[in-house]
């Protein structure tokens, strides 16, 4: 058997390569979430779509996506993370193009669920190959980059959106990921080595229900927050969710290779990791929804300009996260996740207090800001505590968990805040509106304080389990880094 220093090794890629590589596809991927929302009312001109269909525009992106993520970890662990992460971002780079050469509704929407499949491949896997290809002292500052870069794209999609229609078509905006998506992925194919999981069968009827289950939970959300919870179509979706989804948990227990191996959340850090990432992602981005709103129909504010005003919220995330990062091997993840949170729950409370009709953007920069840096300080942390007593064979599936809870997590806290807006006496109009979103924002708050007191719940010792577990298999480590041919 031939010694691990005889293997072929590849030549040494530096750690803001392997951030890169992992990174680009991934922004491509959070940004066309959002991006579309702004040209909606320029396709429905150019396209003659109803109202149903431009929602569909954006509908058929999340649910696809959402469904596909446990899938694509899957595969990622049977065909090779690379080769299932190229597969993605080339699905995501040719349906870009078939979206903006779309001539009618039904054909963007088609190519907008292929974006979401596309996108479901390289969201988990992107953080997987970085944690397979950078060592464990410099993964810290690794995520925090990957994390502020995932936060950015969700973020300015809106802003990107109406910066590119303001000098070019609506077809522009889909355009633009096409020479993207081709250096993308030549980039990463250079840069990545095709790691793999466990060799096992796929999961097929695990696939099938998980993503069933997904699918219908979303689905049943975003009717519950647009038609009612108490609605027929609403209920029989969550039943419908909740069917599939102990089928699916039945399944995982019997399966002899589950999609989701249950016994992950027998790991504390992966469990709270996955606890305060829906809860973040259900409070913050509620409330988000809901001032995003308030700028635009309380304070007239056109779309791209509530997108510039938000910018110290949306902006900070990507100076913070990788500033965190070089903390974590030194502080552990539980003291930035919790100060962060605690920032959030902070900064909303804040706008609750100080939101009326009149109120100056002088006044709301800085909880805006603070709301930012509360957001940069838990992203990687919060993806470091995910993975950090895991072994590598579990990582893709992990991330794909993970992935799948928070856009649960987004999807239920803008249907819940708009719930709620509309329960207690809401209306979209500039005098109906404010006491409705104060009361939002600021339930918003309270479930990030509750989400923040829940953070001491990751262990303080996982970077050191996480470190002694490298030193114990420093030879396999070695090897693995030298294989993915990253220089650190």
């Amino acid at each position: 058997m031939a010694s691990l220093n005889s293997r072929p090794t590849r030549p040494a890629r530096p750690v803001w390569a392997v951030v890169a590589a992992a990174s680009l596809p991934m922004f491509m991927a959070t940004l066309d979430n959002l991006v579309v929302t702004n040209a909606l009312p320029t396709i429905r001109a150019s396209l003659g779509a109803s109202i149903d269909e431009l929602q569909w525009v954006v509908n058929a992106y999340t649910l696809a996506f959402a469904g596909a993520i446990l899938l694509a970890a899957g595969l990622g662990d049977r065909l090779g993370r690379r080769t299932v992460f190229l597969a993605g971002t080339a699905l995501f780079t040719v349906s870009s193009a078939l979206a903006a050469l779309s001539s009618d509704p039904g054909q963007l929407i088609a190519a907008r669920a292929l974006q979401g499949i596309g996108g479901a491949a390289i969201v988990p896997l992107s953080l997987a190959l970085i944690t397979g290809a950078v060592s464990l002292e410099k993964r810290g500052i690794a995520i925090g980059i990957w994390g502020g870069v995932s936060g950015l794209g969700v973020a300015v999609g809106p802003l990107v959106g109406g910066l590119v229609l303001g000098a070019w078509p609506w077809e522009a905006i889909f355009w633009i990921n096409v020479p993207t998506g081709v250096l993308a992925v030549a980039f990463a194919r250079l840069v990545f080595p095709n790691a793999r999981g466990e060799r096992e069968a796929l999961d097929v009827l695990g696939a099938v229900f998980g993503s069933g289950a997904t699918v219908a939970l979303v689905y049943g959300i975003m009717r519950g927050g647009s038609i009612g919870w108490g609605a027929g179509e609403t209920i029989e979706w969550l039943v419908a969710a909740g069917v599939l989804l102990a089928l699916f948990l039945g399944w995982q227990l019997r399966a002899k290779s589950p999609l989701l191996p249950l016994r992950l959340f027998r790991d504390r850090p992966f469990t709270a990791s996955n606890v305060l990432g829906f809860g973040m992602s259900f409070g913050m981005f509620g409330a988000i929804f809901i001032l995003i709103q308030f700028l635009q129909l309380v304070q007239g504010d056109t779309a791209l300009e509530a997108a510039w005003k938000t910018a110290p919220w949306t902006l900070a995330p990507m100076v913070v996260a990788p500033t965190a990062g070089l903390f974590l091997s030194r502080i552990g993840a539980r003291p930035p996740i919790a100060a962060g949170l605690v920032l959030q729950a902070t900064a909303l409370g804040w706008i609750a207090l100080v939101l009326t009709r009149t109120v100056d953007y002088a006044t709301l920069v800085p909880p805006f800001l603070l709301a930012g840096i509360g957001m940069g300080l838990v992203f990687a942390p919060l993806s470091t505590a995910l993975l950090a007593t895991l072994t590598e064979r579990d990582h893709a599936k992990a991330s794909g968990a993970n992935a799948t809870l928070r856009e649960v997590g987004v999807a239920l806290g803008i249907a819940v805040s708009t719930t709620l807006f509309t329960t207690w006496g809401g209306t979209l109009t500039p005098t109906g509106f404010v006491d409705a979103a104060r009361a939002v924002v600021a339930v918003s708050a309270a479930v990030l304080a509750v989400t923040a007191a829940a953070s001491v719940a990751v262990p303080g010792s996982a970077g050191k389990v996480a470190r002694e577990r490298a030193a114990e298999h420093a030879g396999v480590q070695d090897a693995r880094v030298q294989d993915a041919g990253v220089g650190v």
